[in-house]
């Protein structure tokens, strides 16, 4: 397995897929910092930690999903392009350990991601001189349910992306999240709790909240129940993928 993974890592060596991660993560926190410095003109009462946190889990669930599909297929991709598929059973290399490594090897990369986003988050607050220091339980909570959202929205990708050969339907799969991530806010709460790529926002440790004419960031607490959904949803994706993929014809 350990093999298998190093061999994954080995293989997109030159694809530059931490290139183009950090290029879109970067044009997403830019047009985030963008939106808050206009935010703060307007109210200054929403230069705090809370607005950043805000913002990047909703802009996430639109960035994100878009992100997640292209990296998976890239992964994926090599091995339908190169016919491997015959040859890696030749050598005796289980496909659900495969499966697995590639699972492994994505949201590594997206992990990554998420990290640079929290470090970037810190650094422009401090330059706008938010009060306090960086809240660093909240920016935990943050990366720990963008991770958690990230697992099940790779699941279900890498299970598409492996099981049909054309990358398009899988590319379009992340599009399509992108645009239900982007307008969940806009569902109501049970509905939206169908579609994991809202849980970008659902999970948000952070909301923002309207009191009359008045608006503010609040903190809010993460539900144990929609917790337990997103990882049933992961765990659903992850072992319906591997079972697919592994009995699927060659």
């Amino acid at each position: 397995m350990i093999k298998t993974l190093g061999l994954e890592y080995y293989k997109i060596r030159r694809k530059k897929i931490w290139l183009m991660i950090t290029l879109f993560l970067g044009v997403e926190m830019l047009w985030a910092f963008m939106s808050i410095t206009r935010s703060i003109a307007k109210n200054p009462d929403h230069a705090v930690w809370e607005s950043i946190v805000f913002n990047i889990s909703s802009m996430n669930g639109l960035f994100m999903p878009i992100i997640s599909a292209i990296v998976v297929s890239r992964i994926c991709d090599m091995e339908h392009k190169g016919a491997t598929w015959k040859l890696l059973v030749a050598t005796n290399v289980r496909r659900g350990n495969l499966y697995a490594a590639k699972y492994i090897c994505a949201n590594s990369l997206l992990l990554f991601g998420i990290l640079t986003q929290a470090v970037m988050m810190i650094v422009f607050g401090l330059m706008k001189g938010f009060p306090g220091t960086p809240p660093i339980e909240i920016l935990l909570q943050f990366i720990v349910v963008n991770l958690l959202t990230t697992l099940a929205v790779t699941a279900l990708q890498q299970w598409i992306s492996l099981a049909i050969k054309n990358q398009t339907f899988a590319l379009c799969l992340g599009m399509l999240g992108g645009f239900v991530g982007m307008t969940a806010g806009l569902f109501p709460g049970e509905a939206r709790h169908i579609f994991i790529w809202s849980y970008y926002l659902d999970l948000s440790p952070v909301t923002f909240h309207y009191t009359g004419s008045t608006s503010l960031y609040i903190t809010q607490p993460v539900g144990a129940g929609i917790v337990l959904f997103a990882l049933a949803m992961t765990v659903l994706f992850y072992i319906a993928g591997s079972i697919h993929v592994s009995r699927q014809e060659i």
